[in-house]
């Protein structure tokens, strides 16, 4: 599977922006997908994911914040970030991994396809 992560800019804080992670080569319900993000100087991070149930889990700083929804007719997964903060400026990425057990996962080395990624830039 091919992933092909957009959405990225810039927004204000307390403002929202909708990332996309659109899948081609396979249908992505056979996977579960995750965003991850690297800010400048920091090590990748684990955001959230969403199973092939629909099922979603996040980390604790986006929690609240952050949905993960996914569209199975248009192989497209989307990241809504509700009230971003500068701290969440970052390179987002999204990654795909065999359903398998069909529990999201926060290892970035558990995923197998990554997409490129997206800037998001939050400015105070």
């Amino acid at each position: 599977v091919q992933l092909q992560a957009s959405g990225g800019g810039l927004v204000q804080a307390g403002g929202s922006l909708r990332l996309s992670c659109a899948a081609s080569g396979r249908s992505f319900s056979g996977y579960v997908i995750s965003w991850f993000r690297r800010a400048p100087g920091k090590e990748r991070e684990f955001v959230g994911g969403i199973n092939r149930s629909g099922g979603t889990y996040y980390a604790d700083s986006v929690k609240g914040r952050f949905t993960i929804s996914g569209d199975n007719a248009k192989n497209t997964v989307y990241l809504q970030m509700n009230s971003p903060t500068p701290e969440d400026t970052a390179v987002y990425y999204c990654a795909a991994k065999f359903a398998g057990s069909n529990r999201v996962v926060v290892t970035p080395d558990n995923y197998r396809y990554w997409g490129q990624g997206t800037q998001v830039t939050v400015s105070s």
